[in-house]
This record gives structure tokens, sequence and C-alpha cells, in this order.
């Protein structure tokens, strides 16, 4: 228990004056001394790495089932001096949704997961804890031929999906989930609720790509819904190091950002066993989804990009929602109910993720030196996502996300284990960091770009994070933002001046507090 007159007993009984009945906020707070403490903490921690004893804990998890009992968590945190950590998903790739290296609370965003959606204006507000898979699943309830341009993991939260950016397989057509929000609810410093005519264009800008949890907590958001077909088709077609794979994956780099835009391929590289005894190779996977028919399909690939070998037997023709389970990773024929489920129990994995934009094709020689470091690594998948279409159309200061025309692809390093303690966790993290570094003379450069949803303290960080130093945010900051990272300073400047709502990477204000 707390000393009497602590912060943190303090910031609880803000928190019980201000709980007001029905559904007060004592309801939805928990303390470590709570024996359902440790469930709530790791139901939404999707690392291992961030689930360690030795892992800062929060003096508080408050689970909002209202909008007051966000505003409330927001006063009586700042009144106290108390870190607020925002989480929806829990999918932060470095934990910073629900980890700090000072006194904090946890706001959980979870149990708002509403989602209405109005055909008629082809539109739906979505609450910040509604996943992915629940926001397709109700559009599909609504209309068989309306969907929303995001993620494939269908258990990210809306939350912090969007407010990074949100990119997926439909980018090329729509552009990013970000391109298609017309409105949202935000819980500002000083506790209350505006929407965007309220909250001011700049503020609007800002949290569509330059992370919601700089600025205030996102409640909820307005998006466009987008046509789709009645059916799309989805392929994967597999090459393997010692097939040709190189040759493919070349011309990839150059058909793939100027197909119809109708047609995304992805290439998901991982590893597999070899021909040669027990040896190890590595699977390159060039996973598709076009918006019509295989009958539509077929010809444009042929006429494209003859080289991947695409043949009808390939091809499945379905439904758009069904596609999203496809994309999951679920097998086909899987009830579409399961987008509606979020397991109680993350995957039991350890990883670290990082990120590249490539401008220029990689060299066919190359690809080989980077497989032989990609097969060293023992437990790495790497996507590569096309841009172009779409992407290539959306000014780069639109929206805070500035990664658009002149990019070729993103790349996604994913490196996962199983193995406990800090001997392993050390030794796979200097294994991505050096697989980064082989990547280097093929990356952007001035600087090397990075997503922002595949959040890396690597590219810098300010710690402790009570203090945020603009020098050191510059680091990080022109790497996600690029030069939208100025406004955004001046936007957070102007609508939090005392830097409450910060983190290890969050927008620094013009004072530096």
């Amino acid at each position: 228990m707390a000393a009497s007159g602590s912060p943190n007993e303090n910031f609880l009984k803000c928190l019980s004056h201000h709980s007001k009945t029905p559904n007060p906020i004592s309801d939805v707070v928990y303390t470590q001394s709570n024996n359902s403490f440790s469930v709530i903490l790791n139901m939404h921690i999707q690392n291992k790495r961030f689930k360690a004893a030795t892992t800062a804990k929060p003096l508080a998890i408050i689970t909002a089932q209202r909008e007051s009992h966000v505003q409330t968590t927001i006063l009586c945190a700042k009144t106290h001096g108390i870190q607020i950590r925002i989480r929806s998903g829990g999918h932060d790739t470095e934990g910073l949704s629900y980890v700090s290296d000072v006194p904090y609370v946890v706001l959980d965003l979870f149990p708002l997961h509403s989602v209405d959606v109005d055909i008629s204006s082809a539109t739906a507000w979505v609450e910040a804890g509604a996943t992915l898979g629940q926001l397709y699943y109700h559009i599909y309830e609504k209309s068989k031929v309306h969907a929303f341009p995001a993620g494939v993991c269908t258990t990210l939260g809306t939350g912090g999906h969007f407010s990074g950016g949100g990119y997926g397989n439909m980018m090329r057509k729509y552009g990013l989930s970000v391109d298609n929000i017309i409105d949202a609810k935000i819980v500002d410093v000083n506790g209350k609720i505006l929407d965007r005519k309220s909250m001011g264009e700049d503020l609007f800008w800002a949290i569509r790509g330059g992370g919601g949890a700089s600025f205030g907590v996102i409640l909820s958001w307005k998006i466009k819904l987008v046509p789709v077909p009645a059916k799309v088709t989805v392929f994967t077609v597999n090459k393997i190091m010692e097939d040709g794979a190189a040759d493919v994956l070349y011309k990839w780099q150059e058909v793939a950002p100027n197909l119809d835009q109708n047609l995304f391929i992805r290439v998901a590289h991982s590893l597999v066993d070899g021909t040669k005894g027990g040896k190890k190779t590595v699977q390159v996977a060039f996973i598709g989804e076009f918006l019509g028919t295989i009958d539509r399909l077929l010809p444009l690939v042929s006429k494209s990009f003859p080289e991947l070998g695409l043949k009808k037997s390939d091809c499945i023709e379905m439904p758009w929602i069904n596609s999203t389970l496809y994309w999951n990773g679920n097998p086909v024929g899987t009830p579409l109910e399961t987008l509606l489920t979020v397991p109680k129990e993350p995957m039991p994995i350890y990883f670290k993720i990082k990120s590249d934009y490539i401008k220029k094709p990689i060299p066919k020689k190359a690809l080989y030196a980077i497989w032989d470091k990609f097969i060293e690594s023992k437990s790495m998948v790497m996507q590569w996502n096309p841009y172009g279409g779409k992407m290539a159309q959306i000014p780069s200061s639109a929206t805070p996300f500035p990664h658009r025309a002149g990019n070729l692809f993103k790349i996604q390093y994913f490196l996962f284990w199983t193995e406990d303690g800090d001997e392993a966790n050390n030794r796979y993290l200097n294994i991505s960091r050096s697989f980064y570094d082989l990547m280097a003379p093929y990356a952007s450069k001035s600087p090397r770009e990075t997503f922002h949803n595949y959040r890396d303290i690597d590219i810098g960080a300010n710690h402790p994070s009570n203090r945020t130093s603009e020098n050191i945010a510059r680091t990080y900051g022109s790497k996600y933002f690029k030069e939208n990272f100025d406004r955004l300073v001046q936007i957070k400047t102007k609508v939090d001046p005392l830097n409450f709502f910060r983190y290890e990477q969050s927008i620094p204000t013009k004072s530096g507090y």
C-alpha cells in the first residue's frame, strides 16, 4: 500500500472522489493488490519481452467503460503528477503503451469497442478499443460491398493503429486508414471531449498519423467506408532460394509499385527446410489481393509480371470479409465470427520489429547476401509491402505520415524467439540490429525513414520519459515524420504546453518540458 499522501494514494482518492453512479470509475480501477491486476495487465501484452517480473508495472489500470472514466483519469493524473500510458490493442512494438520508467497508470480502452455503421452515408463511428476484426465484421453485417483500408492483423486496436497511419492490402487503391478518417473524438489535457470542429484542423491533422498519445486520448474515429466488389481474389505463390526466387523478387521490385491499383502483392520471407540434408533455405511467398475476379486478374499478371507464373489454381475468389481471415493466416473456411474474438492470452513469443523504406531496387547479387544473413538469424520473418498507386498520389504533408511518392516498398523485419532470459533477449536484439545494419546501403537515407506503427526504440528515445528533449525527439521524429515533425511540435506546444501526454518517443513541446 502506498504511503499516506503519496501521489499514488492521492490519485486513487481523486478517482474515488469523482466516482459517479451508475458505472462509477472505482468499479474499473485495478491496483496491484487486486487479484485481477495481473490478468488485466497481461491480457493485452502482445510481446513477451515486456512480461518479465522485473518489468515496471503500473500503479493502477483503469479499464475505461465510459468517456467520463477517461476524463477523470486524465484530470486526476495531471493533478497528482502521474504519467498515463494509453492502450487499446496492446500491439505497441516497444511496449510503450503499457510500460514506463516513471510512476504511471495504464488507461485501457479495450472495453470501448462499439462500431456504429451507417451504410446510407458509407461511414462508421469506431471506438478506439475496437479491433480491426470487429470493425471488419460489423461493416460486413451491413454491406457485402463496403470495406475499410486497414491492417491484416485482426486483433490490432483501432486507437493506436489508425493514429500511427494504419496500412493494409488496399493502400495502393485507397491509401492508408488515416486517408479515410473524416472525424474523431479526443479527450484533451483539460479533460474536454473534442470533435473535429472543436479541436480544429491542426489537431485533427496531427492525430491522423502523428500518434494520438502525444496529444490526448482518442475515444473514437469517424471513418469513410470504401467500395469493394462482391468477390475479391487472393493468392499465394511460393518460391525458394534455389528455385529462381531471386529473379522473381528482383522483377517484383520493379513492377509491384506500378501494377494496377486494384492489385497488391506482398512478399513474405521465411525460413523453411531446404533440399540439402537439414539445411535451412529462404522461402519467398508472393501473397496477393486483387479487387476483382480471377478472370480479370490472370491476364493482368501475365502481361505485367509473367515471371511470377501465377496460375488459376493458385487463386481463390471470396467475399472481401473472408479475405481478411486469409490475410490473418486463418485457414479457408474459418467462421467469420473469429473476427470478433480477442485472445485472452497473446502468443507466448518475444519479438523485435524494425522497418525500412526502399527507393531503388536492391541488386540481385545483394539479395543472396541478405538471404545468407537472414538464414543466420534463425527466426526472422521479413515482409516487403509495395507502394505506388494511391500512395504516390497523396502529398507527403497531407497527414503526418510522410512516406508517399518515391518509395518502391516498405520492409518489416520481424525477429521472434521463445527462449527466456536476459541473455537470449540481448542475443536476439543484437541479431536484429546487425541485420538492420546490413540493410543500410539499400535503405532510404537522410533520414533513414521508419514507420511509426513499427515503433523502434533503437532510433532514439527520451530516458527518463518524464522530460522530453526536443533535440533527442528530433532524432526519432525526423525518421518517423520527416518534414512534418516541426508542424507536430508546433501543434503539441499549442494543445499540451506543459507536456502532460508524453512517453519515450512522444512529440515534444517547443519549450522542451
